[in-house]
């Protein structure tokens, strides 16, 4: 299977039908705007973080002005978001941090991200995988996606990250998490996926067992 080529037809699709993972990615320009959508998108659709992370980025595109803002204010902002009170306070927290202990700049290393308030693995992947490092975020569309078209066999995201970087070259692995969640959000959904559409009903696993 050429791989680069599967995301390819994964990403025209997605991209097609307007998967929200890539407006979302539209409305963010710096390291800062990445790292704040990602602890903002946990539990949350694409679509209320988009909103969400554009209310809050307005008023508060750097460090400085995060931390600065009361928990109140950040909760107005982000209302909407799954856990939103936490997520204000792992907010200021992380702005804080970032202000006293980084100079004001995200870093961009997995250890020092998942020191941060509220950015676990997933999240810390997500945000090196879009600002172009090698990395590999599994989210559930991805790791619903790649079992179900035959990529892996796995129960646990922590096991799908690691069977997906051994599939594909390091210099896709930036690539896989927009690409498979587009797909996830807009073809292969979590109710009622749209097979008799997809692209890859012909090679999808759970196609080809139930006929």
């Amino acid at each position: 299977m050429d791989l680069a080529k599967l995301l390819d037809v994964m990403e025209v699709e997605s991209r097609k039908r307007k998967a929200p993972v890539y407006e979302l990615k539209s409305e963010l320009r710096t390291p800062f705007h990445h790292l704040v959508a990602a602890l903002l998108s946990s539990r949350t659709r694409d679509e209320v973080t988009i909103q969400a992370a554009q209310r809050l980025l307005d008023l508060a595109d750097s460090p400085e002005k995060l931390a600065s803002m009361s928990v109140s204010e950040i909760e107005d902002l982000i209302k909407g978001v799954g856990f939103y009170r936490v997520k204000a306070r792992r907010l200021k927290e992380l702005a804080t941090i970032l202000v006293k202990r980084y100079n004001s700049k995200v870093p961009l290393q997995f250890e020092e991200l998942i020191k941060l308030p509220g950015i676990g693995r997933k999240s810390a992947n997500v945000v090196l995988a879009h600002l172009g490092h090698p990395a590999i975020a599994v989210d559930t569309h991805v790791h619903r996606v790649s079992n179900r078209i035959g990529l892996v066999k796995t129960k646990k995201p922590n096991e799908t990250e690691a069977e997906l970087k051994k599939i594909f070259p390091e210099k896709l692995w930036n690539r896989v998490n927009r690409v498979l969640v587009g797909f996830g959000q807009t073809v292969c959904k979590p109710q009622k996926p749209l097979c008799n559409e997809c692209p890859l009903r012909n090679q999808c696993r759970e196609v080809l067992k139930h006929g």
